[in-house]
């Protein structure tokens, strides 16, 4: 009998219970014990969940602290611009959304990779003559999230290496490792405003290594690399041909002294997959709409990298469709002045963040250049009673109802990161109780404590 034959017990009449069952090689998948199994419950979680692992999920719910419940909370911990409702996003923003979902037109599947016209609207939006893009250079996905995950499942194979900042992000940890992809952390420094190591970043490039992550301006550091640094990384990936997932999703989220360069307009030889979105320039993380360019003026991808994007996208069948369908008012619509009133509002609350913490004993924040965060070191010399920077982010919960997120969370311990999109008038109380509580628990040690305006 052919190997792949359906068979239908039964007379040539349909009976009223069809009876079928495929004979694959000559032997019959009819219900039975099957050899050598014995039927028992075992289902347990797969490697690839047992291997995601979410750093600040691990330490935040490891920190079994209460607040002082004579003081309000103030969490200065989320990077979710909306929380506190005082930085809504542009009233174009939100028409687009009512127009496109009123119109009825965006209610079914999309392709996987977005609508073409959604895609040539960022292709043209992102277009510029150092780093051309069209729509076939453009994927749109379910976040920057996504695009990122995407990235590295079509960069990496199991086994691989990727490059990767620190301090940075913990979701490139999440998704690597979950993918069975190795973490290598190349270093930035707090006192050249967080510029990478250069020469240790290369030393950590060997025959396995897939991919470099390189994420300006940067969470959690908020620093802005000048033009003449990103050269300096571009020259090493090309000596040494490693890629770039450049994660860009605060690109223009600059303050006024400082200039946003995105990495593909410095370099025509190095092969760049940039990751942006709408999350936190318009203010709408939970839109969910994400995208990757393809920059790769050589050919290097070619159109296999190209084509896995394509494919690895079909798996969830790409983003929200409403969102989709603004895009093209979202991107022509919102106006200027709600980007500078954004910017301005996040320069305010960094200069009066960093005056007030720099003057606090104990304490060294780094200036920040952009997008939404402070990195504050602290002297734990001066903090005798704290073993590391989570016991002392737990005693300011306990004590101040002040939470920061400690900077293990971004493999960089003794530090703490603030959220700087808070009300003004939170960030003054939150920074006055930050002081009382290092007051309390300084011990001056030798030297002297210094401001450091790094």
């Amino acid at each position: 009998m052919d190997p792949y034959v359906i068979q239908m017990n039964g007379s040539g009449n349909l009976p009223s219970v069809v009876d079928v069952h495929v004979n694959i090689g000559g032997r019959s998948s009819m219900p039975g014990k099957a050899k050598g199994r014995k039927a028992r419950w075992s289902v347990k979680p797969s490697d690839m969940s047992n291997k995601t692992f979410n750093p600040i999920r691990a330490i935040v719910e490891s920190m079994k602290v209460k607040p002082n419940p004579d003081k309000t909370m103030i969490s200065l911990s989320i990077g979710d611009p909306t929380v506190f409702g005082n930085l809504p996003t542009d009233p174009e923003v939100t028409q687009a959304m009512k127009d496109a979902l009123d119109s009825g037109k965006y209610n079914g599947y999309a392709p996987s990779i977005g609508y073409l016209s959604s895609r040539e609207e960022i292709a043209s939006y992102y277009h510029c003559p150092e780093a051309p893009l069209e729509a076939k250079d453009v994927i749109l996905t379910s976040g920057c999230s996504q695009a990122i995950e995407l990235c590295l499942a079509v960069l990496a194979n199991p086994g691989q290496n990727i490059l990767v900042p620190r301090p940075g992000f913990s979701l490139y940890r999440t998704l690597a490792e979950s993918m069975g992809i190795e973490i290598k952390l190349y270093n930035l420094l707090p006192e050249k405003s967080w510029e990478a190591d250069l020469k240790q970043l290369e030393s950590l490039i060997d025959e396995k290594t897939a991919c470099l992550i390189v994420n300006n301006p940067s969470n959690p550091c908020g620093s802005v690399f000048s033009r003449s640094h990103l050269q300096k990384i571009l020259a090493v990936a090309a000596r040494q041909c490693v890629p770039i997932l450049a994660d860009e999703i605060y690109g223009d989220m600059v303050f006024s002294d400082s200039k946003f360069e995105p990495l593909a307009t410095l370099s025509s030889n190095v092969p760049i997959l940039s990751c942006g979105g709408l999350a936190k320039r318009w203010l709408v993380p939970g839109w969910r709409l994400g995208w990757i360019l393809i920059h790769d003026r050589k050919g290097i991808f070619g159109n296999e990298i190209r084509d896995g994007l394509v494919k690895l996208s079909q798996r969830i069948l790409g983003p929200c469709t409403i969102v989709q369908g603004a895009l093209k008012s979202i991107l022509h619509r919102t106006t200027q002045e709600f980007f500078q009133d954004t910017l301005s509002f996040l320069k305010s609350n960094a200069d009066l963040c960093y005056g007030a913490l720099a003057a606090i004993p104990g304490l060294r924040p780094v200036r920040p250049s952009g997008a939404m965060y402070l990195m504050v070191e602290i002297e734990m010399e001066h903090f005798p009673e704290f073993e590391n920077d989570v016991e002392f982010t737990e005693r300011l919960v306990a004590e101040q109802s002040v939470h920061c997120l400690p900077a293990t969370c971004f493999e960089y311990p003794n530090f703490f990161r603030v959220v700087i999109t808070v009300p003004e008038v939170m960030m003054l109380e939150a920074c006055s109780r930050i002081q009382e509580f290092c007051e309390q628990h300084y011990h001056s040690a030798e030297g002297s404590h210094e401001e450091c305006d790094k």
